[in-house]
């Protein structure tokens, strides 16, 4: 494709929905891939989970090596997911219906909805707090007016990406990439001398399982929240391109700037007691309270622009979960509905929320554990699959793969129902329910409760579910002509 060519289709308005990619619209290379998942991960806010993992009372490097281990597996899981577009040149959740059924890959179309929908709360609402406390730091204004000019500024610019769609989204990520990438370098030099490697050294080792419970929070926090996702940004390549390559350039630009920054949050964290207990509330304008004045407009610049991008991917994810449930909406209707109801979660979280971080975790957490099933059993088919799907047949329920997966369904129920039993939320009041077979581990105060089990649990339960019963269907399946 000439540059004149990808300029003009960037600039125009994406028609393609949730049907098949034509043979004529598909293009790129698995490299592309690079850019999307690095852009929507150079977010300053991976730095707060430097803070996050210490706050299970764990030393530096335990955090460092769960957050590294936590990020590159979790995105490994991306970049197997990612194959699956190539092989349907289709969403995700359209693709989820060789596992569950026509009609019942709804349900986990609709636990997409819900997840990327809470995703894209929690990226703007972190954006929307960055440039308010930026504004409020320059003098440009106090009280409420600085976060609702920011909720009109990043709202929108969510929304213009998510309207224009998939060529204008992958153009902007190259940008977003190389700007976020230089203006962080500088955030790093700037912030050097705050680092304080005596306490670095001094921090005390936590237990097993705090160590396990970070590692499971970060897993769930980075590439648990993209997995759902993945096939989105893949569906437009040809069907030759390597899966090697598609897992490799997923993995890698996912996981590269979390882990340096991770890192460097921890260090961060680990010298300022008062800086890590500020991140929970304002994670971004916690961060940049130990910058320069002059260095706050491009920080926030890049703040903005890397939570916009992750913002951006779930938008328009979200807008074709929406249509893949059944809903009859042009996709540009559908974004602009997923923007209406972010608006109302940034004004809820950014006005009327005590802290950030409770209500975030509780969403990580709750809708982690159904999304680990659901991940679990689409990683299996993935791996047992030896052909490409039938593509006509993911858009009738009398084709191959029939209406309903009853046995992917009861998976689903089930490993959610024990995942649930093996988690706590301390931090949400309204979740407290949960963690009702932890009794069997010392109980919802005992040193397992932290580990949040039920988030791998539940993976190894949908894996292992779809592997034992799930076999035969995907070969039938793939004998039938």
């Amino acid at each position: 494709m000439s540059d004149a060519k990808e300029k003009s289709s960037a600039l125009s308005v994406e028609e393609q929905g949730i049907d098949t990619i034509a043979e004529s619209d598909r293009h790129g290379s698995p490299k592309d891939l690079f850019w999307p998942w690095f852009a929507a991960n150079i977010s300053v806010l991976a730095m707060s989970y430097g803070a996050w993992a210490l706050g299970f009372g764990i030393s530096f490097w335990q955090a460092t090596l769960a957050a590294i281990l936590g990020i590159v597996v979790s995105f490994l899981l991306v970049g197997i997911v990612s194959i699956a577009g190539k092989r349907a040149n289709a969403p995700t959740m359209v693709i989820t219906r060789a596992t569950f059924g026509v009609e019942g890959a709804k349900v986990p179309s609709v636990l997409s909805w819900i997840a990327t929908l809470g995703w894209e709360i929690s990226l703007t609402t972190t954006a929307v707090l960055a440039l308010a406390s930026t504004f409020q730091r320059l003098g440009w204004g106090t009280g409420a007016a600085p976060k609702i000019i920011s909720t009109i500024i990043v709202v929108g610019l969510v929304v213009v990406a998510g309207i224009f769609g998939y060529d204008l989204i992958m153009k902007a990520q190259q940008a977003i990439t190389v700007i976020s990438g230089v203006v962080t370098i500088g955030f790093l030099v700037l912030g050097w001398s705050h680092i304080d490697f005596a306490a670095v050294g001094a921090s005390q080792s936590g237990s097993v399982p705090s160590v396990l419970g970070a590692f499971l929070f970060v897993m769930t926090g980075f590439g648990l929240g993209w997995v759902n996702v993945a096939a989105d940004y893949s569906r437009y390549l040809p069907r030759k391109s390597s899966n090697a390559g598609i897992v490799f350039w997923s993995t890698f630009g996912a996981s590269l700037a979390p882990v340096l920054l991770v890192i460097y949050g921890g260090l961060l964290a680990v010298s300022n007691q008062k800086l890590s207990e500020a991140v929970g509330n304002d994670p971004i304008g916690a961060m940049a309270s130990i910058l320069p004045t002059w260095y706050l407009v491009p920080f926030t610049l890049v703040a903005v622009l890397g939570l916009m991008s992750g913002a951006i991917m779930d938008n328009y994810s979200n807008g074709l979960a929406l249509l893949s449930f059944g809903i009859k909406l042009p996709r540009v209707a559908a974004a602009g509905l997923t923007a209406a109801l972010t608006v109302l979660g940034v004004v809820y979280v950014t006005f009327f929320s005590d802290t950030f971080i409770g209500p975030f975790q509780g969403f990580l957490i709750t809708l982690g554990v159904p999304m680990a099933v659901w991940t679990g059993l689409f990683i299996a088919d993935v791996l047992l699959r030896n052909k490409d799907y039938n593509t006509e047949d993911l858009y009738t329920a009398d084709g191959r793969y029939g209406a309903w997966n009853v046995k992917s369904l009861v998976i689903l129920v089930v490993g959610t129902l024990i995942g649930w039993g093996l988690v706590v939320n301390t931090s949400a009041s309204w979740l407290e329910w949960q963690g009702y077979f932890l009794g069997l581990f010392g109980g919802k105060e005992g040193a397992w409760a932290s580990a949040n089990l039920g988030v791998i649990v539940a993976l190894v339960i949908g894996f292992v579910g779809a592997l034992l019963f799930q076999r035969g269907d995907i070969a039938a399946q793939e004998a039938q002509e």
